[in-house]
């Protein structure tokens, strides 16, 4: 009996404020012995059965996240392994930092990071042949992009926060990668210092604006079909006003345009060089 009552007090000082524990256990002590043992069992009962729900739920929730991120690991891989585009000189195009932003704008910026590290980190080892460094470049890269957009989304969880993190994805990419290609390009490429300062405007500038944009403009127009399935699939929970968002015509207008003048910069860049 004391323990039970000893056990009760620690839940409900736990859940609820020292005085309405206090007002429960003063009941308590006022009722039959037989009456207080049977609501004590109760809510023994009560509590047990709470908890056991609540964990279920949280195994269930997890289980659903990692099988999403898994997914989106696994889709983005193969947009880097078969979507290589040319763009300009040795520089090439792969969409999968779209897929990249996508699970950072479901989950966050934290979640797109790991789905970036771990799909670098398969790159290195099969499709990819500059090693380390070229791996290091990756992470850089599709963490600039999708962590800013992801980290700003969160922020405001709008059409205008979205568009507004993306370009600002696209911002800090292009300057943080004309950085550190000055810095690690020389070490892999074999070029000196000098020739790669000299291609930075000509060659790293616009491949960088090219990839941001496609990227950006990519996720503008698959993010919402992407979602809607894994809402359907029981994988990514529903917010209330899910159902009430419209599609912007607009927007996907835009995308669109983008995508065309960005093909149509990709030629002329291969044309030219």
């Amino acid at each position: 009996m004391k323990q039970s009552v000893s056990f009760l007090a620690f839940y409900f000082l736990h859940s609820f404020s020292i005085r309405h524990s206090f007002v429960l256990l003063t009941v308590l002590t006022h009722l039959k012995s037989d009456t207080r043992m049977h609501y004590l069992l109760l809510g023994v009962n009560f509590f047990r059965s709470a908890t056991h729900s609540g964990m279920e739920e949280n195994m269930n929730h997890k289980t659903k996240k990692l099988t999403t991120i898994s997914m989106l690991c696994a889709l983005a891989f193969l947009a880097a392994a078969v979507f290589r585009i040319p763009v300009v000189l040795f520089l090439r195009y792969d969409p999968k930092d779209i897929i990249i932003v996508t699970g950072g704008f479901i989950f966050d910026p934290l979640t797109a990071a790991l789905i970036a590290f771990l799909v670098s980190l398969m790159q290195m080892f099969t499709v990819s042949g500059t090693g380390f460094l070229g791996f290091l470049m990756n992470v850089i890269s599709s963490c600039a992009f999708a962590c800013t957009a992801a980290y700003i989304y969160r922020k405001r969880r709008r059409l205008s926060g979205a568009v507004t993190g993306l370009i600002c994805g696209v911002i800090c990419q292009t300057a943080l990668m004309l950085f550190w290609n000055y810095l690690i390009a020389p070490l892999y490429m074999g070029y000196s210092r000098e020739a790669v300062a000299g291609l930075l405007l000509p060659a790293f500038l616009p491949f960088n604006l090219i990839k941001g944009c496609l990227n950006a403009a990519g996720t503008l127009l698959l993010y919402k079909p992407v979602v809607t399935l894994l809402r359907r699939s029981a994988l990514v929970s529903s917010t209330p006003d899910a159902g009430k968002r419209k599609v912007h015509i607009f927007v996907l207008l835009a995308s669109l345009c983008a995508i065309i003048l960005c093909i149509l910069l990709i030629l002329y860049l291969n044309d030219r060089v």
